[in-house]
């Protein structure tokens, strides 16, 4: 039977109670994590957010407390007022190990089934089930510990912005659709049969629209969607830390988040970022990693081959340099010994990412054992050993094909070998670096047309902007994203705030003056009253609270997510809904299987 507390006050969290408080009467509350009777003598350890602390009921103590003490099983939800003295067996694995609570009564508030998980640390158990039984799992030690230090970013964030003059301001959550880029969300209007509103893939327009009213610095942890394919640790429902500043350039924005990062990472996890953090170009980061987020806790950097090759007798090198492309390399230490097997399977992995296959030279010994060794000089050998700094005992792997290929295959096999040699295992550094000069534009080849690297109002370089029409491909952007080990954190850029500029960043994009006006009329309108410069930057805060709690899986970080196929298993969401609200809606049904 369950009982009210009928006034009873906690008094402590079990977790915090230490040798300083013995003597002290306290009331605990919290759930139980196990009993055990020994006879003349009940133990139970309670826990609660803040911990674990024993509690122990005897018949000489309170022989009412003590039987119903008997009663209680596993999560059961219990209230407990005693005396705190010293243990006699001390638990030095436990913050409260050296006290216990002497029981001198108990209430029972509420009993519990058995139930279908295990509430501890570490649990091994299919993700489903975790997802299903969430507010269970969310009961567990190492779960509370990460929205702890998900709070705590928050209050950084919100504590340091507010010291530097941010003023936080919430944006709509119904808004309009402007498509461009990921699917929108789309709420039906009661009131406007047909017409519908869009949930925000970011704060994008807003941010900017405040920047127009004036408001100088603004920020939100604000709530974004996206209807995509989920991809891992990707969520439709997401959280950014998000900001703009006006009367800015690119180092200030730059300057006021190294400060932050510095402050986030050193209060949350005292972890000391050294400024200025390293920067690099676009173009650097693609020809040296193959990637925009390059992870630089370790080398293995990708060589470029082409001229060395670029006369050598191997056809597949020879087809690829005239056709535009390159043939470059990286170095895998100490794998000269790889099988034939193994490194046919690397082969097979570089063809995922559009490679036609995979050449390889293995330096053994004094010599070079490579099935394309026969199509070329000892000189050209010489010369890829010396560009790689090949040494005794190293493999090199080679791909040939046109650039985006190439990098990005070798890209991707560099993080491969890096898993393989397990040079990030254990590794607990912390590697951020800027990437600034992105392309502004990007070529999509289906299409025929440009599509913005970011979004439409990206500035272009300065430098930059005379060749926005006659050379698109060529123009750089003002923008920057700050990666940390291989992971995009958070980007951003100064934005085009020009009407004019405006006006033919959208002809290059394929838009016409009524489209453009059609999809961001309200934000262009703005324009025309005085909008200052203007810049920002947003964090994904579920990525850096990945970082930060040291999980690898973003349903850890959120309270209540989704699975990989956008449903929740707690809530059943997305589900049926009553024909009268479609009717109300003017939305007829066309999909009879909802299953």
């Amino acid at each position: 039977m369950a009982e009210s507390l009928n006034g009873l006050k906690r008094t402590s969290m079990c977790g915090l109670l230490r040798e300083t408080n013995v003597g002290e009467k306290h009331v605990v509350m919290g759930w139980v994590q196990r009993k055990r009777n020994l006879g003349g003598l009940v133990f139970i350890d309670l826990r609660d957010r803040d911990g674990i602390l024993q509690v122990v009921f005897g018949e000489e103590i309170n022989k009412e407390a003590f039987e119903k003490a008997d009663l209680v099983k596993s999560e059961y939800c219990i209230a407990v007022e005693g005396e705190l003295v010293k243990r006699q067996s001390p638990n030095e694995t436990l913050p409260t190990g050296m006290v216990e609570l002497k029981g001198q009564s108990i209430k029972i508030l509420s009993e519990s089934e058995t139930p279908p998980i295990y509430i501890k640390e570490d649990l091994d158990t299919d993700e489903m089930v975790r997802l299903k039984y969430r507010y269970l799992d969310l009961r567990r030690p190492d779960m509370q510990k990460i929205f702890k230090i998900r709070h705590k970013i928050a209050k950084v964030v919100r504590d340091f912005l507010d010291e530097n003059g941010f003023l936080e301001i919430e944006t709509p959550i119904m808004t309009k659709s402007t498509p461009e880029g990921a699917r929108d969300y789309l709420v039906p209007s009661r009131n406007y049969p047909g017409m519908f509103y869009a949930l925000p893939q970011s704060p994008q327009l807003f941010k900017q629209l405040l920047m127009v009213s004036g408001f100088d610095k603004y920020f939100q942890i604000a709530k974004c969607f996206r209807d995509e394919d989920l991809r891992a640790n990707r969520q439709p429902e997401f959280t950014q830390i998000d900001m703009e500043l006006s009367f800015v350039d690119m180092e200030d924005v730059i300057e006021v988040n190294e400060r932050l990062i510095k402050r986030i990472f050193k209060e949350v996890g005292d972890i000391d970022v050294q400024l200025p953090i390293q920067r690099m170009p676009y173009k650097e980061a693609m020809d040296k990693y193959g990637s925009d987020k390059p992870d630089l806790r370790f080398g293995m950097e990708i060589n470029d081959l082409t001229d060395v090759v670029k006369n050598c007798e191997f056809k597949v090198f020879k087809d690829a340099i005239e056709n535009g492309g390159s043939v470059r390399a990286i170095k895998a230490p100490t794998c000269a010994d790889m099988g034939r097997k193994q490194i046919d399977k690397l082969g097979e992995f570089v063809k995922t990412y559009k490679a036609k296959g995979l050449a390889w030279m293995a330096y053994k010994a004094d010599e070079i054992k490579s099935p394309i060794s026969k199509f070329l000089s000892e000189e050209e050998i010489k010369s890829i050993l010396d560009k790689v700094d090949a040494k005794q005992g190293d493999l090199i792997l080679i791909v040939a094909d046109k650039d985006s290929v190439v990098l990005q295959a070798l890209g991707a096999l560099r993080l491969q070998m890096a898993s393989k040699l397990e040079l990030l295992k254990d590794n607990k550094e912390y590697k951020f670096v800027w990437i600034t000069d992105f392309p502004l534009l990007a070529y999509n080849e289906e299409e025929d047309r440009y599509q913005a690297e970011h979004h439409p109002f990206t500035m272009p370089k300065d430098e930059d902007i005379e060749y926005l029409e006659s050379d698109p491909g060529r123009v750089r952007a003002k923008a920057y994203d700050i990666v940390l080990n291989g992971e995009e954190l958070g980007g951003g850029s100064i934005r085009i705030h020009d009407t004019k500029l405006q006006a033919k960043m959208f002809k290059v994009l394929g838009f016409t003056k009524e489209t453009a006006w059609e999809r961001f009329g309200f934000l262009l309108d703005a324009f025309k009253f005085g909008p200052p410069p203007h810049g920002g930057l947003a964090y994904g805060f579920d990525r850096m609270t990945m970082f930060l709690a040291g999980t690898e899986n973003i349903k850890d970080v959120i309270a209540f997510p989704k699975n990989q196929n956008a449903f929740c298993p707690l809530t059943e969401a997305p589900n049926v809904v009553d024909e009268n609200q479609l009717e109300e809606l003017g939305i007829k049904k066309s999909v009879t299987d909802n299953k």
